[in-house]
């Protein structure tokens, strides 16, 4: 995972830290559970700038996730390879998902704002997608999971803690 992360972090570099954190942000292996500490930790940027910058940016995605994953789906079933690969990936966020059934947008809210493993942002979209919810009631769940999230990510960078380091 540090390899993975090491080359993004290499690869994703703008002229400017606060850009390379939003994009770093937006992508589904980082998030903002990866950008923070890389933001606070790397690019010396303050901790409440990483926050929000991070928080924007892992909150780009989930519009065109939610409303969008249908087709992405229809296009994705057409080739046997990524078809492969979304049915797997729907297997395991379907797994996932005892949490918001059972308490639906606050359930949504929270296992996006848990900061472990295909917890945040992009897999809260597509369990949302799959289960149904409207959009902007997912969005809104999302966005405030995504704002705990970042609060949660932060502290723990703050005490020495990274998100890759509990892998």
């Amino acid at each position: 995972m540090e390899d993975i992360i090491s080359y993004i972090v290499e690869h994703i570099s703008f002229d400017s830290k606060e850009l390379s954190l939003i994009v770093l942000s937006t992508l589904p292996i980082t998030e903002l559970r990866g950008a923070i500490p890389i933001g606070i930790l790397l690019y010396k940027v303050s901790p409440l700038k990483a926050y929000w910058l991070c928080c924007l940016g892992n909150m780009i995605p989930i519009l065109p996730l939610l409303l969008f994953f249908g087709k992405l789906e229809s296009f994705m079933q057409r080739n046997e390879f990524s078809n492969k690969f979304l049915q797997w990936y729907i297997a395991k966020v379907k797994k996932r998902t005892a949490l918001i059934e059972r308490f639906e947008l606050l359930g949504l809210a929270f296992f996006v704002s848990i900061p472990l493993p295909v917890t945040g942002a992009w897999t809260g979209s597509v369990a949302a997608f799959i289960m149904g919810i409207g959009w902007r009631k997912a969005f809104f769940s999302i966005s405030c999971g995504v704002l705990i999230a970042g609060v949660i990510v932060t502290i723990l960078t703050l005490c020495g803690y990274t998100f890759y380091s509990f892998l």
